[in-house]
């Protein structure tokens, strides 16, 4: 028997994945335990739970890997603050000492943590990304494209990957960075960096693109093969404590906005112009390594890899034919990369084990969710399976919002139907409900539909490819535009440009979660409901019974599910 542990941290989204004879056996953001978003300390908790779900201590563990290289990453940082100073001196002074106390440390750092003997290996942060698509793809041989912040220096790859083999054909590097691009728009708009970005992607739609001419011409010239150029001059992330400055919003005549601000429509339309542009370089990126490999399969990874709007782009106007994207594509994706990479390719094990669903994080029994009922005095109904499917979606029938906590955690940012919150897609009032009175965030943000596999294309302009449960729609990495004779029928569901964050789920991925929308549509006649993360703004995805409750009573949740427990609020 042999265990690989995956660690990422001290960026953001610290994570560890944990495999066993090659399979992934658990994955965990350290977030979830802590209860702070996009936690990225050591991750302790998320080992400590890894090793549990084996049922051995550090001991029993034979290799360990760490997402990227240390030395080379703090390389790249002496030389910008160099290239900068003495623009650059705050940071450098900020930067210095926790790299000289902290993270350049990293193999003592892992070996004080875990009390860990053996030796650890470090690889590349992109090639933790590509290992973390590629390795538990579904494909022989494929495109990769990575493209995110920034790792060591590398910003974007273009690479292929065949058997267990990655080979790396081109590379960014720093400072030309579309996800910090991404991520200064993000910043201008008012939104918080590393955490909000999907929320300048759902603005993009209210919007129309009037800057996007502006964009090009003055802050980032894009060749046709994909790569680019930043104007420098307008950005400051490279050297300071922010992301733009004054040069940036003379550019656009406005300020940075106060988030406390109300979004205007200047804002709307800088949002769909940055979102115009970041397609047109992700397409042109991924037509160019199509005209290098010829190859017909892709993966993506990185954090650029989680905007859905650019995915379906790729889709839909190159010549790939299947994608391919695990649901932590960000950083704490790296974790699985890292563990895939030294069993697959380090130890020469090859590929093992394909991506089947989320579900890698904690579960809890019954018996354990009824303890903690008892002990806090709260009333409850305890039900078979049959009976709680036909109650709730009898519940959601009745307009009643559902806390939906099943079997183990989601791995990602993103709730696929075991950590969720769930609501009638046919009620337009939910939409403005959820969001402002249960998730207590932006009335503009749009609610993904989870809808059944076989009845996607009967709603849908459904992408190419994405069934088979392991595809991007089932992770909800896709959009999809919705029917126009449908968009009445599944209004909160229904974005202002007639589009749709789409999941798709099949009874293989998660059998009392098809059962439940599969008894939804025998009830109405509508395959389809609200699909959200079940937390509040500013919190990550409950873990725990006790985090769902936490959630439910500060929130207008009507009724919450655990297991086979149900609690009504007015009980």
């Amino acid at each position: 028997m042999s265990y690989v542990l995956g660690i990422s941290c001290f960026y953001h989204d610290a994570a560890v994945c944990l495999l066993k004879d090659g399979k992934i056996l658990a994955c965990a953001q350290e977030e979830r335990f802590t209860r702070e978003k996009h936690d990225d300390d050591f991750p302790v908790n998320a080992v400590n739970y890894c090793l549990s779900e084996a049922g051995i201590d550090i001991s029993k563990v034979d290799h360990v890997g760490f997402y990227e290289k240390p030395l080379l990453k703090f390389e790249r940082i002496l030389e910008s603050y160099i290239d900068y100073f003495p623009k650059s001196y705050k940071v450098f002074v900020l930067a210095i000492s926790t790299w000289l106390r902290k993270k350049l440390w990293m193999k003592e750092v892992i070996k004080k943590e875990l009390g860990y003997k053996r030796d650890i290996y470090f690889i590349e942060h992109h090639l933790s990304h590509a290992a973390s698509s590629f390795l538990v793809s579904p494909f022989e041989e494929s495109a990769i494209l990575t493209v995110d912040g920034v790792g060591e220096w590398a910003t974007a790859t273009l690479g292929t990957g065949k058997g267990n083999d990655i080979k790396t054909l081109k590379e960014i590097h720093w400072p030309q960075s579309l996800g910090m691009f991404y991520s200064a728009f993000t910043y201008y708009l008012g939104f918080k960096v590393n955490d909000a970005e999907y929320k300048v992607m759902g603005a993009a739609p209210y919007g129309r693109p009037v800057y996007a001419d502006l964009i090009k011409k003055e802050l980032i010239e894009i060749k046709d093969d994909g790569s680019f150029k930043l104007n420098l001059d307008y950005f400051e992330y490279h050297y300071g404590l922010k992301m733009v400055g004054r040069k940036f919003e003379k550019l656009f005549g406005h300020p940075i906005r106060d988030s406390k601000n109300k979004m205007e429509d200047f804002h709307w339309d800088v949002a769909a112009s940055l979102q115009e542009v970041t397609n047109e370089v992700m397409v042109k990126m991924a037509n160019n390594l199509y005209k290098e490999t010829g190859l017909k399969n892709i993966c993506l990874a990185g954090g650029v890899a989680l905007n859905c709007v650019a995915n379906s782009k790729i889709l839909e106007q190159t010549p790939f034919e299947n994608m391919f994207i695990q649901p932590a594509a960000g950083d704490a994706g790296g974790a699985l990369g890292v563990a895939l990479y030294i069993d697959n390719v380090i130890l020469k094990n090859g590929r093992r084990t394909q991506f089947a669903n989320s579900f890698l994080g904690p579960e809890f029994s019954n018996e354990e969710i009824r303890r903690f009922l008892k002990e806090k005095n709260i009333a409850f109904e305890e039900l078979s399976n049959d009976e709680l499917i036909k109650k709730t979606a009898e519940l959601i029938f009745q307009q009643k919002v559902v806390g939906w906590f099943q079997g183990r955690m989601e791995w990602g940012p993103r709730a696929l139907g075991n950590r969720s919150i769930l609501a009638d897609a046919r009620n337009k009032e939910n939409w403005q409900r959820v969001n402002l009175k249960i998730k207590f965030r932006e009335s503009f943000r749009p609610f993904a539909p989870v809808v059944l596999e076989e009845d996607a294309q009967d709603y849908f302009n459904v992408p190419k490819n994405v069934y088979g449960g392991i595809t991007p729609a089932a992770f909800m990495l896709l959009i999809a535009n919705v029917k126009k004779e449908k968009q009445q029928e599944i209004p909160a569901v229904t974005h202002v440009d007639g589009s749709a964050r789409l999941q798709t789920i099949s009874r293989k991925q998660n059998p009392l979660y098809y059962d439940l929308i599969k008894e939804f549509k025998n009830m109405t006649g509508c395959p389809i409901l609200i699909n959200t993360s079940f937390n509040m703004a500013g919190e990550p995805i409950v873990c725990s019974p006790e985090d769902a409750f936490n959630c439910f009573t500060k929130t207008q949740i009507d009724v919450l599910i655990m297991n086979n427990f149900l609690i009504d609020k007015n009980a």
